[in-house]
């Protein structure tokens, strides 16, 4: 069995292993990181042999950790990692490398039909009848889209939304609110296979799947790391926020979102948005205004550019061909939006 595993903001890890018995076997561990002394290595593997093969990754982290030299130096290595790694092999998770990656990148639409797009595209993913696909939304108008549990007033000024024509929809994912404008934020959607995070706690599935972007910012200029659970910061401050959903059906399928700050008018969004103190206080911070840190100040290029430069680092990364929303997906997308995202009902569920 074989297993891959980058650590956020570090090394890959791999490990080769067998099982006998409900025991972990001829454990291997490999990878691109740095470790002292030589021997460490050696205890890695010593500790992982022979361990239940139903050991959690806590558990296999601990038996490491028992296991390393007291002089032990892990440079983009974590004994969890290596953990997730040994998972992901017993769980015969696949690698980004595995699939042939489809981008769609269209006109601008609608806030309710992105959300239909989400749920249509990641279902297909699911049944297999598409392959993993990126997409880079534009948005045909501005809007408010909430989590799935939100409370809508408790998350929306209604008169503020009505002044600067912002359109509100409820997603399928969790998470917070977002603003968006046209032409002053990037959003996207991976919607992978389940096997892509298999081995992976919910947790560690978004920083995996966000691992490429700060690759791609980190390619313009942009130092950034993934702050769990599920933003993207820089020293400047939060640029992106991030949403999953599980779908179920088929083989699975995770609907991976984010959507990024390039050009905010805070003030706006202040206008629209309830932001409670409790939410500044979580977040650190006093100011509204100080959580949202536009990515066109901290790269000085253009939004089209920025989206282009992203595309560019997934397809040298992992290959990437260009496709289209299929008649199909778009009928059952645009009836999803009549009978679900539209509608009052699904927008005011938790009112």
């Amino acid at each position: 069995m074989h297993g891959e595993y980058k650590v956020p903001g570090g090394k890959l890890v791999v490990v080769d292993l067998d099982v006998e018995g409900g025991a972990l076997r001829d454990v291997r561990v490999a990878g691109d990181f740095f470790l002292e002394p030589d021997e460490a290595i050696e205890a890695i593997d010593a500790a992982l042999e022979g361990a239940p093969a139903n050991t959690d990754t806590v558990g296999l982290a601990a038996r490491i950790d028992a296991a390393l030299p007291q002089s032990t130096v892990m440079l983009g290595l974590t004994s969890e990692g290596v953990a997730v790694a040994v998972r992901r092999a017993l769980a015969h998770a696949t690698e980004w490398s595995d699939y042939d990656w489809q981008l769609i990148h269209e006109a601008p639409q609608s806030p309710a039909l992105h959300m239909a797009l989400d749920e249509v595209i990641t279902t297909e993913v699911a049944q297999g009848r598409r392959p993993p696909t990126l997409r880079v939304w534009e948005w045909a108008s501005p809007a408010v889209i909430i989590g799935s549990f939100q409370s809508l007033r408790n998350e929306v000024d209604p008169v503020g939304a009505d002044r600067h024509g912002v359109t509100v929809v409820r997603r399928v994912s969790g998470g917070g609110a977002m603003f968006v404008e046209p032409g002053n934020t990037i959003t996207y959607s991976l919607s992978v296979p389940d096997a892509l995070v298999s081995g992976l706690s919910f947790a560690d599935s978004y920083a995996y799947l966000d691992d490429w972007v700060l690759g791609a910012l980190g390619d313009m200029g942009i130092k950034a790391w993934y702050q769990p659970l599920n933003d993207i910061a820089t020293d400047a401050g939060k640029i992106a926020g991030a949403a999953q959903k599980r779908m179920v059906g088929g083989s699975g399928a995770v609907l991976h979102h984010v959507t990024m700050s390039y050009d905010i008018d805070a003030d706006k969004m202040l206008d629209v948005l309830r932001i409670g103190k409790e939410k500044m206080s979580d977040k650190g911070t006093k100011s509204a205004k100080k959580r949202v840190d536009p990515l066109r100040r901290q790269t000085g290029l253009p939004r089209e550019v920025v989206i282009d430069n992203m595309i560019d680092s997934f397809r040298n990364r992992y290959g990437l061909t260009r496709g289209v929303v299929t008649p199909d997906e778009m009928a059952r997308a645009e009836e999803l939006v009549r009978t679900k995202f539209g509608t009052e009902e699904w927008t005011a569920r938790v009112p």
